[in-house]
């Protein structure tokens, strides 16, 4: 039952390349506007499930100091993974970094994989925790998916192909929850460090990837309310937290 909640929910995350090219047909700037809402909201929920949900979680069965340095290694892990690989996330289509589309294709593929391992891990812990997990990523994944699809344009590929190539590789997300929900039967006592490891996770694609490009925004009214979205989303954390209780 529990693999069969893992694949559901990996499968509903690589839909979402299909939920992101609805977006593409409005227009650039409604886009743009639209996007940055995503990405502000996704920040929110991704620091409130990690502070509000995992961590809590993750401490009633391991000591503090322990705790906090499991999320640490997560945290320098995920951004030597990002370095090796050059995994680069982009949420505007004129993003220089992606120049090479095949090398935005093979981040994403080690980046899908990775957010499989993490809902894997805390769907082996508690289910609702699973459920909150993936509604995270998910509002992570939609922002990202519009980025990359118009990456994938922008290096030459039609849109068919990048359409195609874009949910192929975002279908990674079901291999690393398999191989996720397997590892914990074979790697003795890693149950107890899948929370902090996912928080870490959580932690570092916020830290890293979304409140730069929320923090780029000149406008001071669209930075008011791109601040003010971010804050729904950790209340929208706290409120799915209030109602477990």
């Amino acid at each position: 039952m529990i693999l069969l909640n893992i694949l559901i929910a990996c499968f509903l995350i690589s839909v979402c390349v299909w939920v992101a090219v609805l977006f593409l047909f409005f227009k650039k700037e409604t886009l743009s506007q639209i996007t940055m809402f995503l990405v502000s909201l996704s920040a929110g929920a991704l620091i409130g499930g990690a502070f509000l949900h995992l961590l809590p979680e993750a401490s009633e069965g391991m000591e503090a100091e322990k705790l906090f340095f499991v999320v640490l290694s997560a945290f320098v892990i995920f951004f030597l993974i990002e370095k090796l690989f050059h995994w680069r996330h982009c949420h505007q289509e004129n993003c220089e970094i992606h120049t090479f589309g095949y090398m935005n294709l093979v981040g994403d593929f080690i980046h899908n994989f990775i957010d499989g391992l993490v809902i894997a891990s805390v769907f082996m812990v508690d289910f609702k925790l699973g459920i909150i997990t993936t509604l995270a990523i998910a509002l992570h994944e939609i922002p990202q998916e519009i980025g990359d699809f118009g990456v994938l344009i922008h290096a030459g590929f039609n849109k068919t192909k990048a359409l195609v190539l874009n949910y192929l590789v975002a279908t990674s997300v079901i291999l690393g929850g398999i191989v996720g929900y397997f590892a914990t039967f074979y790697v003795n006592g890693v149950m107890a460090y899948l929370l902090p490891i996912a928080a870490g996770g959580f932690i570092y694609i916020a830290a890293s990837d979304l409140m730069p490009e929320i923090r780029k925004e000149s406008n001071v009214k669209k930075s008011i309310i791109s601040f003010g979205i971010f804050l729904l989303g950790i209340i929208l954390m706290f409120a799915v937290k209030f109602l477990e209780h």
